[in-house]
């Protein structure tokens, strides 16, 4: 699992696997995608981090507040081929990520503002290995009643990593097959599942794929369980 004393120590050129060096962002690259994303902050008030994948189960970030919320317009979906981290160059596998349409739940936390850049770089070395996400200001309705503006990791569909087409047949082998330093590809989605059932926030959208690639990998509910 990745940690902040693993993100703290993380050399990016080989902590998540072998990355492509064409496709891997210097820390260079990484501050000045933080500094322009910082530059267009909406306004004055707190900074929100939107999390809707692995985020929600291990932020790894220092934060004042979080409150489960919905984003409109995105949806979750495994459009980011994966050859590091949780596969490789010769086993990909997909990660997921946000396209438009539609709308996603997930966990949005408030960052300290004495410590929002350090939390931030962070973040942006988990995230922002190879360039692959759009951080995006976005409107967050939070389930308390708030509306706030939250940074929001979408996909950059000019990416090289894009993958356009996210159909169950294509990418449930991938899924069951891709292993890398962080785990399987697999363990991620069922992660992602199981804490998408604890929070009461089931994605209707993942059930085909988790059955699908449960099936693959030869795990069968038990009788009279779903």
């Amino acid at each position: 699992m990745i940690t902040r004393d693993f993100l703290m120590k993380a050399d990016c050129t080989t902590a998540f696997g072998a990355i492509e060096e064409s496709l891997l962002w210097s820390p260079e690259q990484r501050a000045a995608s933080l500094a322009a994303t910082l530059a267009c902050r909406p306004d004055d008030g707190p900074v929100w981090i939107f999390g809707y994948g692995s985020l929600m189960w291990n932020p790894a970030l220092e934060f004042t507040d979080s409150c489960t919320g919905t984003l409109v317009g995105w949806h979750r979906a495994f459009c980011l081929r994966l050859t590091a981290g949780r596969g490789t160059a010769c086993q990909p596998g997909r990660m997921l990520a946000l396209k438009e349409g539609g709308r996603t739940t997930g966990i949005a936390y408030q960052l300290p503002e004495a410590t929002v850049e350090d939390e931030l770089s962070l973040l942006w070395k988990r995230e922002m290995i190879t360039g692959c996400y759009l951080p995006t200001w976005c409107k967050l309705e939070l389930d308390d009643g708030r509306t706030v503006n939250a940074l929001v990791f979408i996909m950059d569909p000019r990416h090289p990593q894009y993958e356009a087409d996210t159909s169950v047949q294509v990418i449930a082998p991938l899924i069951a097959a891709a292993s890398g330093p962080l785990g399987t590809n697999a363990q991620y989605l069922f992660s992602l599942d199981e804490e998408l059932q604890k929070l009461g926030m089931p994605d209707e959208g993942l059930n085909e794929l988790i059955k699908y690639v449960r099936g693959l990998l030869g795990i069968h509910p038990q009788p009279g369980l779903a």
